[in-house]
């Protein structure tokens, strides 16, 4: 071959490479330009995993781990790289029956904050693999837990007063002659009836915290008519028991609420001290506003609660002393009440207490804010009165109680 054929084939050649060249980038660049910005199908699956707020974990034919997410580690599905061995066993009877298997996966042994009930459900995927989806049941296992009690404890309650006045009644008729038996039986009967008409009575008010009804729309309160007015309320009980209730002087303060409902609930907790302190004690009533705040304290020299029980004592029907509660002849939900009123009012209950020093429990409440105030700038941790006396010892600090669960009173009930 001549050289000039030679060169002429080698430029033939050079002229076909860049044309076919530039034709294949042509059509990788319209590829690409067709393709739509973000992440691709794969990516957001994987991000759907990673996010979902069950644990998923996707095993081989093997049992060993192609995909998991964090959750998976929280509920206890995944430890040290490896699936739950309930998951993996469960895994390998649905790849032999390719049919779906619900599992209890829930942890054998408690552990921190590790959820106590997880129900977990395996899937066949094909090819060997499959899909374990663990979730955590804990809250509706606690709830239901919760239901039961609750009705229980009202069973219970009912029962004692419907009892007592059909065996009271008995007993009228039988010394029908004897008008001071007829008497005396009959006072016994009426306490009966009303302790019966005020446990219902409660129990509907609690019913409509919880969200049964709608509460009335919300006004301006003054807080201390609110205190006037409890303290009226209270008042015959306090001077039966020989117990003097002091306030400090009035405050001005403003609350957004509904008043009958924190007279109420102010009644409880003062109903509630005057119960469990000894005679001739002191009960005292404190106002302060606090970082926009306001906070009313109810102070006493009572029997206390111990620290194991003051995160159960706004329970419904939770008793600490048994045998006392039922001498003071209270519902068992009056520190229920409280709870839910300032959870309605966007405030909450606080509590400290020691066992034979007494107690205090604070109602927080958002304060309201007048027109003129709204463009100063709020001065926080202002009080406009003395803080309770047991706060400023160094060594009580204030408890407070998250209203998540039912309940009932200060070392009992009300």
């Amino acid at each position: 071959m001549t050289t000039p054929v030679s060169l002429a084939l080698a430029i033939g050649a050079l002229v076909a490479g860049a044309v076919i060249g530039y034709l294949a980038a042509r059509a990788r660049g319209r590829r690409e330009v067709a393709r739509p910005p973000g992440p691709t199908v794969a990516e957001l699956l994987e991000r759907l995993v990673r996010s979902s707020h069950n644990g998923v974990v996707v095993l081989n034919r093997f049992g060993d781990m192609v995909l998991h997410n964090p959750r998976a580690y929280e509920l206890g599905l995944v430890k040290v790289n490896q699936a739950d061995p309930r998951a993996r066993k469960a895994a390998e009877q649905v790849v032999e029956t390719d049919e779906p298997l619900e599992i209890d996966l829930s942890p054998l042994e408690a552990r921190g904050r590790q959820p106590e009930a997880v129900l977990g459900q395996v899937r066949p995927l094909g090819d060997g693999f499959t899909v374990v989806e663990a979730v955590d049941h804990s809250e509706a296992i606690r709830l239901e837990a919760v239901r039961r009690d609750f009705v229980a404890n009202v069973s219970h309650e009912l029962k004692t007063p419907v009892g007592a006045i059909a065996l009271l009644t008995e007993a009228v008729l039988d010394a029908a002659e004897d008008v001071d038996e007829v008497r005396r039986f009959g006072g016994k009967i009426l306490r009966e009836s009303t302790r019966l008409g005020q446990l219902v009575t409660e129990l509907i008010a609690l019913s409509r915290l919880q969200g049964a009804e709608r509460l009335p729309d919300l006004n301006v309160v003054e807080v201390d008519a609110v205190v006037r007015e409890a303290l009226g309320r209270t008042t015959l009980s306090a001077e039966s028991a020989d117990i003097r209730i002091t306030t400090d002087a009035a405050s001005g303060l403003l609350v957004e609420g509904d008043r009958t409902l924190l007279v109420t609930a102010l009644s409880n907790l003062l109903e509630n001290a005057v119960a469990y302190s000894p005679a001739g004690s002191p009960v005292s009533i404190s106002r302060r506003l606090n970082d926009g705040v306001v906070e009313v304290a109810v102070t006493d020299r009572g029997i206390g609660i111990a620290e194991d029980e003051q995160q159960r004592v706004f329970e419904r029907f939770y008793r600490a002393d048994k045998a006392r509660s039922r001498a003071t002849g209270g519902t068992g939900l009056g520190l229920a009440i409280v709870k839910h009123v300032a959870a309605n009012h966007g405030g909450s209950v606080g509590l400290w207490s020691r066992p034979g020093t007494g107690s205090t429990f604070t109602l927080r409440i958002p304060a309201h804010v007048r027109p003129e105030q709204a463009g100063e700038p709020a001065k926080a941790g202002k009080q406009t009165s003395p803080a309770p006396r047991q706060e400023k010892t160094p060594e009580r600090t204030q408890r407070l109680v998250v209203t998540g669960q039912d309940s009932p009173d200060h070392g009992g009930n009300l």
